[in-house]
């Protein structure tokens, strides 16, 4: 743990807090950081699904640290494991991201939550991708926010920097829920809850044949899985859960998932 990126864990889940005034820009230093409290969820077996929510009421994140590039860091610097913010490139993350939103997600801030698997928002934030006005690409927005909502509502954002509420995001999909923001964190710990007690396997299977399946045709990803040739559905079918799942059904009982 640190002053910058705090960590809490309850159970299987764990809180990863971005705690940097005042706008949560992340420098060289606080992505490498953030990286390796990334891996160490993704490598920890006792660790089911991670929380990433910042500090604060104005921003959730103003990205990339322009003060700290100002003084020296390079935007094509060493962002450590993982990439800008620990999550854009971090291989082989098989286990749900829940982002826990509150105020401006900006540039990289918002790249920071399309890097999870679901978005919860407060009613006061915002979105925007403001990299145009400063002659520079918005790089993992451009990959993904096209292929997360309508492409030319995606390209709107992009090409003009603007901004988009809560309740527009919300509109287009790319926020799954929208709460007051006194109870965000309530219901951002009860969907972590709910996780939790879910399949371990199955959800790396998931991820992992929705990550492939971008870059292939539906028969291609299909037959991918039949033949198990993805490392987390081979192991899906030949674990103790996979039984499990089918056994809890006929005793009529809920499953006990061991992740194994």
């Amino acid at each position: 743990m640190s002053d910058v990126v705090k960590t809490r864990r309850d159970g299987a889940i764990l809180e990863v807090t971005l705690d940097r005034p005042k706008a949560n820009a992340i420098d060289l230093a606080t992505s490498r950081l953030m990286g390796e409290t990334f891996k160490a969820f993704r490598d920890d077996p006792a660790l089911r699904v991670a929380i990433v929510k910042t500090a604060g009421d104005k921003f959730f994140s103003a990205g990339w640290d322009l003060k700290a590039a100002a003084s020296g860091d390079a935007v094509d610097g060493d962002y450590g494991v993982g990439g800008f913010g620990g999550l854009q490139e971090l291989r082989d993350l098989n286990k749900p991201m829940i982002a826990c939103v509150h105020g401006m997600a900006v540039g990289g801030g918002f790249e920071l939550a399309l890097a999870c698997d679901l978005i919860y928002a407060s009613e006061t934030s915002s979105f925007a991708l403001p990299e145009i006005r400063a002659g520079t690409l918005a790089d993992a927005a451009t990959v993904k926010l096209p292929k997360r909502i309508p492409y030319h509502v995606a390209m709107d954002l992009l090409l003009t920097g603007r901004w988009m509420d809560v309740l527009e995001a919300h509109r287009w999909g790319l926020v799954n829920e929208v709460h007051p923001a006194d109870q965000l964190e309530e219901r951002v710990w009860d969907v972590a809850r709910l996780l939790a007690s879910g399949p371990p396997l199955v959800f790396a299977s998931i991820k992992e044949v929705a990550r492939a399946a971008e870059a292939l045709t539906f028969q291609d990803a299909m037959n991918r899985i039949t033949k198990r040739q993805f490392r987390t559905v081979d192991e899906l079918y030949d674990s103790e859960d996979g039984m499990e799942g089918f056994r809890a059904f006929a005793e009529k009982r809920e499953p006990v998932w061991k992740g194994r």
